[in-house]
């Protein structure tokens, strides 16, 4: 648990969340001060930074507690691209072979079939 919360890309997340709810304070702050000058838009504006406040917050809890896949969620899912890589090649090859295509369909087809066979990109740095 307490790697969770004290790993460095943790403890970037809660910078962020620091500095994020004291821009949101501040300019709720500024707002009020517009407010009771004048502007009577700025209470809107008032209201509006402690919601996006309560927004930065629920962004730190939900980027906190993302799980990164397992093994096995990453072994489905590679099985799962690659029968879905093979019934879109089948299903593609028995429309080519009925000659229905339209030539730039092919061609477009043809480039969405070596783009599926390229290596995907990683996420997370794994």
């Amino acid at each position: 648990m307490r790697a969770k919360f004290l790993s460095p890309r943790a403890l970037v997340v809660h910078a962020a969340l620091v500095a994020w709810l004291t821009m949101c304070v501040l300019a709720a702050w500024w707002q009020v001060g517009r407010a009771f000058g004048g502007n009577s838009l700025s209470f809107l504006y008032a209201i509006e930074w402690p919601c996006f406040a309560v927004l930065g917050f629920f962004g730190w809890w939900a980027m906190l507690h993302v799980e990164r896949p397992t093994e096995e969620d990453e072994a489905a899912r590679r099985e799962y691209e690659e029968r879905m890589r093979a019934e879109a090649l089948a299903a593609r090859e028995a429309v080519a072979t009925r000659g229905e295509e339209d030539p730039q369909l092919a061609a477009y087809n043809d480039h969405l079939a070596r783009l599926s066979v390229a290596p995907k990109k990683k996420l997370w740095g794994h």
